[in-house]
């Protein structure tokens, strides 16, 4: 029986590719976005929802996201960029807090395991935000994981860890500063050219932005139907085509991402008309 029921996964899971392919195929006939943004939101009502154990939703989520990984591959998406944990999440339970970096660090020895996702869609990893808030295991965890993919050029995903949009900005005004001052001082008596150096433009804020490794989102995705960025890429998603379908995170499904990316197609002519007038 079990032997059965191998035989008829693998045949529906084969069939399901095949299906797969051919819809992606007829999407792809519409511009394909670069670059999509997940607020992975829902995991921990899903638990309750299904009364799984605590910190289950998050386990489970990690599948929909290696799932939605391969999806955006296979479509031709090249950038993936996920809401991992905010700043503010900080303030949660240590108990949590601990739990969720744990997951971290066992997901990133996932990761990097012959036969994952990332050595066989050659994905490159970077984990973004004020990494120096973490635990020293998980960010050494983190950068070993951003050395051992440095040369993978298939798929980029983006994990934004300790990370918020004021932070970012405020960061990148410091070291605009710093970069700034650091010229300043290098200039002779005269002061030649002061001028030009003590600007800042947006061009030397966005050098130094965390998500400087990217190009701006074309679609930006929340689930559980939220209507708010919570402070997640406010900078970066001025042009971003908006979805928030009602599905919790884990629940997120091959079908919501076809569904927003030919309402994308549907209005990408207009975005990028703005873009242009910047």
């Amino acid at each position: 029986m079990q032997r059965i029921k191998m035989i008829l996964g693998g045949f529906f899971e084969n069939c399901f590719r095949v299906f797969r392919k051919f819809i992606f195929s007829v999407v792809s006939v519409g511009p394909i976005p670069t670059h999509i943004a997940f607020i992975m939101d829902g995991n921990r009502r899903y638990a309750r929802k299904h009364k799984l154990k605590e910190g289950a939703g998050h386990r489970i989520g990690l599948f929909a996201l290696m799932s939605m990984l391969k999806y955006c591959y296979e479509l031709g998406v090249k950038y993936v960029t996920v809401y991992a944990f905010s700043i503010d999440n900080f303030n949660r339970e240590p108990k949590e807090v601990q739990y969720m970096m744990t997951l971290v660090e066992e997901k990133i020895e996932e990761l990097l395991m012959e036969g994952s996702i990332v050595s066989k869609f050659w994905v490159r990893l970077h984990f973004i935000g004020n990494l120096k808030l973490l635990n020293a295991t998980t960010r050494a965890a983190a950068e070993r994981a951003m050395t051992a993919t440095a040369m993978n050029n298939n798929l980029v995903l983006v994990i934004c860890l300790a990370y918020s949009s004021t932070d970012e900005v405020v960061n990148a005004v410091q070291k605009s500063y710093e970069n700034k001052w650091c010229k300043l001082q290098g200039l002779d008596s005269s002061g030649c050219g002061s001028d030009e150096i003590r600007l800042v433009d947006r061009s030397h804020l966005e050098k130094h932005m965390y998500m400087s490794v990217t190009p701006e989102p074309d679609i930006l995705i929340r689930t559980s139907g939220a209507k708010r960025l919570s402070n997640f890429l406010l900078w970066q998603s001025t042009h971003a085509y908006l979805y928030s379908p009602s599905a919790l995170w884990p629940d997120i499904s091959v079908w919501h991402l076809i569904w927003v990316v030919l309402n994308f197609q549907r209005v990408q002519h207009n975005l990028e008309k703005k873009k242009k007038l910047l």
